[in-house]
């Protein structure tokens, strides 16, 4: 009975350790990446405004498992991803996971004034809940997301620059 006593205190007080640490991470993560690509601006946001065209630049679109369901609505391996807006060269959408967890994502072709290229920026941005859990996994979104980006982003760059 004792050790039963000293399990449950030891494990109640380190919930509230790691909840009071995790309390002190940031509550909204950001990922973002940008390239730099020789191409026309509507060419390259063609290319980022409709889900069909997605399939040509974003790893794991053309799988038998995505289900394209319309150039703004798509599920990819149970993520529902909605375009909710698209405007000024830029593409709002969102990305619900099957745990119903929201991350924003905005894509945005950017025109350089002084230079024959353009910059692409996508970012994601999830809002987290206190939970320690929560918390501890996002320090992994940089890597994992990140890297994803990068190479969605030099997909990208690849097609419409051997255009």
């Amino acid at each position: 009975m004792r050790f039963i006593k000293l399990g449950v205190i030891s494990f109640i007080v380190l919930f509230f350790i790691f909840t009071a640490i995790g309390l002190l991470l940031p509550s909204t993560v950001v990922v973002s990446r940008a390239i730099d690509i020789s191409a026309q601006q509507d060419t390259v946001f063609n290319k980022m405004k409709n889900i069909y065209e997605w399939k040509i630049w974003i790893a794991g679109m053309n799988k038998p498992e995505v289900k394209i369901i319309s150039e703004k609505e798509a599920d990819l391996f149970g993520t529902k991803v909605i375009i909710i807006a698209v405007k000024e060269y830029a593409v709002y959408s969102n990305w619900i996971s099957k745990k119903n967890n929201t991350q924003e994502s905005i894509m945005r072709v950017i025109h350089n004034n002084n230079s024959p290229q353009i910059t692409v920026q996508w970012q994601f941005t999830e809002k987290l809940k206190w939970y320690p859990w929560q918390r501890f996994s996002s320090l992994m979104n940089e890597s994992i997301t990140g890297k994803q980006l990068e190479n969605n982003l030099a997909a990208l760059k690849k097609i419409v620059e051997e255009k």
